[in-house]
């Protein structure tokens, strides 16, 4: 199978969405019974936590953690956005800075301005994109970021686009100064995702049980195991635990001088892909294989080269004492161990 196919299946009867890229397995989107990033609340605010520096807020799903709370009071009426799904037993990260996404357009109430996603070079479509944003937020007081896929799209999609995300917007800010608790807005659902992130040309399949007819079922029960096969006979080991997830890269039977390296730069490539796919986010430690000081440089450079694409937020934190390397991701999905497939 050759090109970009999207597919739009349920699985025990959980919505999941699938891009595969020559086949492959590039990116999984799966339903789950806990709120979705994107989701917004009319919140109240609850007791300050001086020593994180946040404070948390009522919710009608369960506690939430703000780290924004300047001129905040417990009891203060506001409106949050859930960012990523909480670790087991602890609040769910939430931001007072409300982002409306959509295909092309992203309104930004708190930050006015109108703003183009550098990946857009051409200033010819450049200027005819700022007259379409002028024309639709004439008048607003919210901002807008046109997105990458903006390039690409009709004008009439992008109009109607940026109008769609622009009322919502003003539906949902008007409902903050309400009594009490209450969900505004669901985060978008895995089908409604894959419409809104994968904007590359693609083929389309819908057809139940398609997701046991391309494969993905079977790649899916691949990334159970903590063992991924590296070019060369080298591996990785994947391993979660509750503080962080440690990954472990070995040179199997190579013992060439160059074997650390290339496992590690292999490592390097294949990283991102599955802890996209194993939905691993917090603290990554990486036990690489035996190199040279020399070669981290050269690691690194292909470390950064491989997540720059990546579309999960990850900081690379750098060097331990011990040789390790860290990372920290944004857990904006739930771990692919907590779904029955």
């Amino acid at each position: 199978m050759k090109g970009r196919t999207i597919a739009l299946d349920h699985v025990n009867k959980t919505e999941a969405a699938a891009l595969l890229v020559d086949g492959r397995l590039e990116d999984l989107f799966l339903d789950h019974d806990t709120p979705s990033p994107g989701t917004i609340y009319r919140a109240v605010a609850g007791r300050p936590v001086k020593g994180q520096g946040g404070m948390f807020v009522n919710t009608p799903d369960g506690p939430g953690f703000l780290r924004q709370v300047k001129g905040l009071s417990p009891g203060d009426s506001l409106l949050v956005q859930v960012t990523g799904h909480a670790e087991p037993g602890k609040a769910m990260p939430v931001t007072a800075k409300i982002l409306f996404k959509s295909r092309h357009a992203i309104i930004t109430p708190s930050a006015p301005g109108i703003n183009i996603s550098r990946a857009i070079r051409d200033e010819e479509i450049r200027v005819s994109l700022l007259e379409i944003a002028h024309e639709e937020m004439a008048g607003r007081e919210m901002g807008l970021i046109l997105r990458s896929s903006c390039a690409e799209a009709a004008a009439d999609d992008i109009a109607h686009d940026i109008a769609q995300m622009r009322d919502l917007a003003t539906a949902v800010t008007g409902d903050a100064s309400g009594e009490g608790t209450e969900k505004l807005l669901d985060g978008d659902s895995p089908h409604t995702l894959a419409w809104r992130e994968w904007t590359d040309k693609a083929d389309i399949v819908t057809d139940d049980g398609c997701f046991a007819d391309l494969g993905i079922l079977d790649q899916i029960d691949l990334l159970r195991d903590a063992r991924v096969p590296l070019p060369g006979g080298a591996c990785i080991y994947i391993e979660p635990t509750r503080a962080l997830t440690a990954v472990d890269i070995n040179t199997g039977a190579d013992t060439s001088p160059a074997a650390g390296l290339k496992a590690n730069l292999a490592a390097a490539r294949e990283l991102p892909r599955q802890l996209r796919l194993r939905g691993i986010g917090g603290q990554i430690t990486l036990d690489l294989a035996p190199m040279n000081k020399k070669d981290r440089r050269q690691f690194e450079t292909a470390l950064r080269a491989a997540f720059r694409s990546d579309t999960v937020e990850t900081a690379l934190v750098g060097w331990t004492p011990l040789g390790h390397y860290e990372l920290q991701r944004k857990r904006d999905r739930i771990s692919l161990n907590e779904f029955a497939i």
